[in-house]
């Protein structure tokens, strides 16, 4: 019933989210990128303002894509990180209000149609702020999550929040499916 091509419904814009685990979701969303089509233009990535290898995997694909199809038109934006590996969850509340103070204005700026995540949990902010939007009647921002190919039994903490406030969330293994009902199942994505 559904299929990845869902996402050519609006054409203004995607925000994808890129931040996150140093090698592994940047990666994912770059694949997942580059295989939507160029209409979704412009791209506006958002990293944790302490994320060095992300913004050059993102420069590198742009580049690529630029040179194999049309001129692309993206933004790097930096947030404060939600949480850093293995920092305390009480301390993690703050950093996490932090990014959300620092998302909202980012993302009311933007008017993204569809915020694109994967995982990192800088994502959670951006997605509540693309809620936001929508909560105050401003616009309906599209919140589409796709769970991390290395989530093979459980979801991640990005991915319990975000199971019950995306529009589409996609895992990439079945048992994840049976276990997430809501969830799309469509094999491997990235």
């Amino acid at each position: 019933m559904y299929h990845v091509h869902f996402l050519e419904m609006n054409k203004h814009g995607v925000t994808p989210e890129t931040p996150g685990m140093q090698r592994g979701h940047t990666t994912e969303i770059v694949r997942l990128m580059g295989s939507l089509s160029q209409s979704y233009n412009p791209r506006h990535y958002v990293i944790a303002d302490t994320d060095k290898m992300s913004e050059e995997k993102i420069r590198t694909f742009e580049a690529e894509q630029e040179k194999s199809v049309s001129p692309s038109q993206f933004t790097i934006h930096r947030i404060p990180r939600s949480r850093e590996v293995r920092q305390s969850w009480s301390s993690s509340v703050l950093s996490s209000l932090s990014a959300l103070m620092s998302s909202v204005p980012l993302v009311f700026r933007l008017q993204p149609d569809m915020v694109l995540c994967n995982g990192p949990g800088t994502c959670i902010p951006l997605c509540f702020a693309g809620l936001l939007l929508g909560v105050l009647g401003l616009k309906r921002v599209l919140i589409v999550y796709v769970e991390s190919i290395c989530r093979v039994e459980t979801l991640s903490l990005s991915g319990k929040i975000l199971y019950y406030f995306s529009d589409y969330f996609f895992v990439q293994w079945a048992q994840l499916k049976d276990k997430y009902p809501k969830a799309v199942y469509l094999g491997r994505l990235v």
